[in-house]
C-alpha cells in the first residue's frame, strides 16, 4: 500500500576528500542525520563533476581524482530538515546545498484482513 506524504529533499554536494573532525564529511553528515532521527539518507559518489571553481574531477583511469563529487540526499518532513540545516551550515565549508519539495511514496504492508 502506498501512502503519499509531502516531504523535503535535502541535497548536499561536496567533495569526497572533504573532512569534518577527522572523518569524511559525507559520513559525518549521514551520522548526524541518523542521530537526529531523520527518515533516511543516501550518499552517491559521482564519477565526474565540477563545482564553483570549474576544476574537473573525474574517475578516468588516466587521471585519477582523489576528490570525486559526492551527493548526500536526505528526505524527511520540512520541519525536521529545517532543524538539521544549522548542522549542515556548520559542517559544509565549501559545496552546494539544495532543497526541494517532494511527494514521498511510502510503501508499507497492507493491514491484515
Amino acid at each position: 500500500m502506498k501512502t503519499p506524504v509531502e516531504g523535503c529533499l535535502l541535497r548536499i554536494f561536496v567533495g569526497e576528500g572533504d573532512q569534518w573532525h577527522g572523518r569524511p564529511l559525507y559520513e559525518a553528515i549521514v551520522l548526524k542525520a541518523r542521530e537526529m532521527h531523520l527518515a533516511g539518507a543516501t550518499v552517491l559518489r559521482g564519477p565526474m563533476g565540477f563545482g564553483a571553481h570549474s576544476r574537473l574531477h573525474t574517475a578516468k583511469i588516466m587521471r585519477l581524482s582523489e576528490d570525486l563529487p559526492v551527493v548526500i540526499e536526505i528526505v524527511d518532513i520540512r520541519s525536521k530538515i529545517d532543524e538539521f540545516l544549522p548542522h549542515v551550515d556548520q559542517m559544509v565549508r565549501e559545496g552546494l546545498v539544495t532543497l526541494e519539495r517532494v511527494e514521498v511514496l511510502q510503501y508499507r504492508p497492507a493491514p491484515p484482513g
